[in-house]
Formats: C-alpha cells, sequence, structure tokens
C-alpha cells in the first residue's frame, strides 16, 4: 500500500482497528487513547471528537498539537519495518503509534510504553 493511500484512511476506521486490537489482548480503549494523546498532544475530547468524524490519517499526525519529543526513543519492528530508520517523517508517526499499540497488546506495562529519557 502507498504511502498515500495511508493518508488518506479514515482515521475513525484505523482507530477503531487499534482499539480492537488492544481489547483482544485485554487491554482498554482507555489505554489506547493514553498512549494517542502521550504521542500526538491531543487532548481527550480532541481525540473523541476526531474518532466520530471525518478526518484523514495523515492529517490527524499533520494537525497534532504537540508531537512528544520522547518520541524518538520508540524503537523497534512493525509491519515488518524498523520504525527508527523510516526516512518520510509522516509515516514515521503513523508507525510510531502502530508501535505503542503493538507494545501495548503484548502487555508491556504503561510507564515503559511511555518512553522517559
Amino acid at each position: 500500500m502507498s504511502n498515500e493511500k495511508v493518508y488518506q484512511m479514515d482515521f475513525q476506521k484505523v482507530y477503531h482497528l487499534l482499539v480492537t486490537k488492544a481489547e483482544k489482548k485485554g487491554r482498554t480503549r482507555e489505554e489506547v487513547d493514553q498512549v494517542t494523546r502521550w504521542l500526538t498532544g491531543y487532548s481527550q475530547e480532541e481525540l473523541d471528537g476526531m474518532a466520530q468524524g471525518a478526518v484523514s490519517y495523515g492529517d490527524f499526525f499533520r494537525n497534532a498539537p504537540a508531537l512528544n519529543e520522547n518520541r524518538k526513543l520508540i524503537k523497534g519492528v512493525v509491519c515488518g519495518v524498523r520504525v527508527e530508520d523510516i526516512e518520510e517523517p509522516l509515516m514515521q508517526e503513523i508507525r510510531y503509534l502502530d508501535k505503542l499499540v503493538d507494545e501495548l497488546a503484548k502487555g508491556k506495562p504503561m510507564d515503559k510504553i511511555l518512553r522517559k529519557p
């Protein structure tokens, strides 16, 4: 799938898939929201609005109010690609969220998921 197709995906649908993935592994929507807010700087109200609205996945990240500076500490493989090696900045932001939700689903403790320098 091309990057542009990913950027045009409906955030509402992607968000639902991320929540479902976490819930299947015994985690909660609230935890998905927590890692998403940590990464992007959105408030819970803003996140709730976008999860119900019509915003593209690319715009969700392009318009993020305060991308967490510690997101660069996120390392590892998601979808067969090392997140730290992704050259396209917007795709890297998207994969950071994928990696955080993967870690959540794998049972990693929240204090480890929310990187601290």
